[in-house]
């Protein structure tokens, strides 16, 4: 075990470290850009906001998809909104009431100096959005609109209706496209990345299969973006895409890449619960539609009347009756379990009694049904193709489900992971969020980081690297890491067993979820640890994938993607047994208030938990980067 001391936090007061850093990084001339190529792997918010700023600056750029369009990324599913501290509704928000609010909603346990960062740059993508053309939602003035998301008392939220995600998308996307128009942005779909190459320790490219062709391809670069998004569909049955995988990031930590604090994922609190196995993912329900819907159960157990027959003397607004100066709009964490709670004592509603209500009749009474259309009328909409059910004349159904990764790459203050030359942003990355995210601090930190915070910090990096120093496809690096990757394909395909990737995934997943989701146990998790082996051990002998490498071969790339998924999930479950503690998304049941409340332990784990691949998945090497608190004191993190 060792301690992280190069962190790179710039010196000075809180409110003027990006300013320091900004003053003081070393740049790259214009003439000198575009001698440097940047691999950027990832084509959602961060990827391709980052890929358009760069090229903008002047530097060759390589994006890499899965998809067959980067407008397919999964930004899109991120629905109610976008924070900025601007301040609009004159209700006492600033940058500083975002930073508290954000670290607090962590449950201390984030680096200060890159949360106030995302605050202080918060301003200045709305501002960017407006240019783009984003559509937000404006007053009838024409000023823009806010409304309230989780975790804060303040109207902070930008949003377009429940689109925000894919408006945010597109504008990044035309950026994109406008760079790849001119000739400095070479757009690689339908490709995904399997290995990363270095050279000399620095990372220096990778290597990709074209998934329309199955040819293997070496690409070279003076750097490497990673881009591509958190790892919550390990959980199997989660918000997520189906293709969204954890791939990329895994590859690079056996490669050197620290992984922090993997064991931090988000339960969402409003998604549409599960109907049955034949499931393959679950569907996201913003946590925008708390600011007018009220949460409840009935208060007797096993209820079988109709939401409407339920008086409302006999409901229990649970939020509102346990957290008064927040009610529905609790943290997510805090509202995850607390439904998980009312589910387990018997009162959960819906066929397979794993449900709660939130019910828009006061709203709608209130404001009037055009209003609430207005503000929620494509989610209204979705909901209703989805159940065949009218939210309009009775509550919607929601359920806890897993959506969003806390953990991930370590990454110091300029956002570059352990590994000299691979940096990470957006979801890939650890740095913003401790261990519960604010809801609508996703989208926000995903543009922060490529349009304001990498353009700077990886010019600093690239300003010491030889631009003449780009290494050739045929450097013995890319041929020894491609052989790898064909044996472990060919590993795949010659197992012929009898269970598919898809199969153990389910598996893993609801081993996951059962022992390392809303509720963790020092014996649950060390259970999931060893039946995670087992379940591994399996997946060598009894994997099944037809056809071959040489196609479109859609098992292939599962079976690679549920392979990363095996040893993740061990990670994860080692992450979540050493920390004696409950913060944020990790509650242990072995420690929390007479309340039922998380109880964290500052003395003895106020810290990241950086773990380094050692070449066995069960003995990775603990690495601590301890938190300072210069401008906060942590307190107990409570919303009553």
């Amino acid at each position: 075990m060792s301690e992280i001391t190069n962190t790179k936090v710039p010196a000075g007061p809180l409110a003027e470290k990006w300013s320091n850093y900004k003053a003081s990084a070393k740049l790259v001339s214009p003439n000198n850009r575009k001698k440097f190529e940047v691999i950027v792997v990832g084509t959602g918010l961060a990827g391709a906001s980052a890929a358009a700023s760069l090229a903008e600056m002047g530097y060759n750029v390589k994006s890499f998809c899965f998809q067959d369009s980067a407008r397919r990324a999964h930004s899109v599913a991120a629905q109610g909104g976008v924070n900025a501290a601007k301040n609009y509704r004159n209700d006492g928000d600033s940058v500083y009431r975002m930073f508290y609010d954000t670290i607090k909603g962590g449950d201390f346990r984030a680096r200060e100096a890159n949360t106030y960062r995302l605050a202080e740059c918060s301003a200045s993508l709305i501002d960017q959005a407006v240019a783009q053309g984003v559509p937000f939602g404006r007053e009838y003035g024409g000023y823009l609109r806010n409304r309230s998301f989780g975790g804060v008392q303040v109207s902070r939220t930008f949003y377009a209706r429940g689109q925000t995600g894919q408006q945010l998308l597109l504008g990044s996307y035309q950026a994109l496209l406008r760079q790849q128009k001119a000739g400095k942005v070479q757009l690689y779909t339908r490709h995904e990345m399997l290995d990363l190459v270095l050279i000399e320790g620095k990372a220096r490219g990778i290597i990709a299969r074209n998934l329309d062709t199955g040819e293997i391809e070496r690409h070279a670069g003076h750097t490497v973006i990673l881009a591509t998004g958190g790892f919550g569909k390990i959980y199997y049955l989660s918000t997520l895409a189906m293709g969204c995988n954890a791939s990329a990031i895994w590859r690079a930590h056996k490669k050197g890449a620290f992984m922090a604090n993997p064991s931090w994922t988000q339960i969402h609190p409003t998604c549409l619960p599960q109907s049955g196995e034949y499931q393959s993912k679950l569907t996201l329900m913003s946590e925008s539609l708390r600011n007018d819907g009220r949460i409840w159960v009935p208060k007797a157990k096993d209820e079988t009347r109709a939401p409407g027959e339920i008086p409302e003397e006999e409901r229990d607004y649970y939020l509102e009756r346990k957290y008064p100066s927040y009610g529905n709009l609790a943290p997510r964490d805090i509202a995850s379990r607390a439904a998980k709670e009312q589910i387990d004592l018997g009162k959960g509603i819906g066929p397979l009694k794993n449900a709660v209500y939130l019910d828009f009749s006061k709203a709608i009474k209130e404001y009037g049904k055009d209003v609430i259309a207005e503000r929620y009328g494509n989610l209204f909409t979705m909901y209703r193709k989805i159940t065949g059910t009218d939210a309009y004349k009775e509550p919607m159904k929601i359920s806890p489900a897993a959506h969003f990764s806390m953990g991930g790459l370590w990454v110091d203050y300029e956002l570059m992971t352990s590994i000299p030359g691979l940096f990470a942003i957006g979801e890939a990355n650890f740095s913003d969020h401790g261990a519960n995210r604010l809801g609508a601090n996703s989208l926000l930190q995903a543009c922060v980081d490529g349009y304001f915070v990498l353009p700077y910090t990886l010019q600093n990096y690239l300003a010491d690297e030889n631009k003449d120093s780009k290494n050739s496809i045929d450097h013995p690096a890319f041929k020894e890491v491609e052989q790898n990757v064909r044996s472990q394909m060919e590993r795949f395909l010659s197992c012929k067993g009898k269970r598919t990737a898809e199969d153990f995934h389910k598996e893993i997943g609801r081993e996951l979820y059962d022992k390392c989701g809303l509720l963790r146990t020092k014996k649950g998790l060390e259970e999931a640890i060893q039946n995670i082996r087992r379940i591994r051990e399996e997946f060598e002998e009894d994997l099944m994938v037809p056809g071959d490498a040489e196609e479109v071969n859609s098992e292939l790339e599962k079976a690679g993607r549920v392979a990363d998924y095996m040893e993740l999930a061990e990670l994860m479950c080692i992450d979540a047994l050493h920390r004696e503690e409950s913060c944020g998304a990790h509650f242990r049941a072995e420690h929390q208030t007479q309340e039922g409340e998380a109880k964290r332990d500052d003395e003895n784990f106020s810290y990241s938990a950086a773990w380094e691949w050692s070449g066995d998945i069960s003995a990775p090497i603990l690495n601590k980067e301890s938190l300072v608190f210069e401008t906060v004191a942590p307190t107990i993190r409570s919303y009553k």
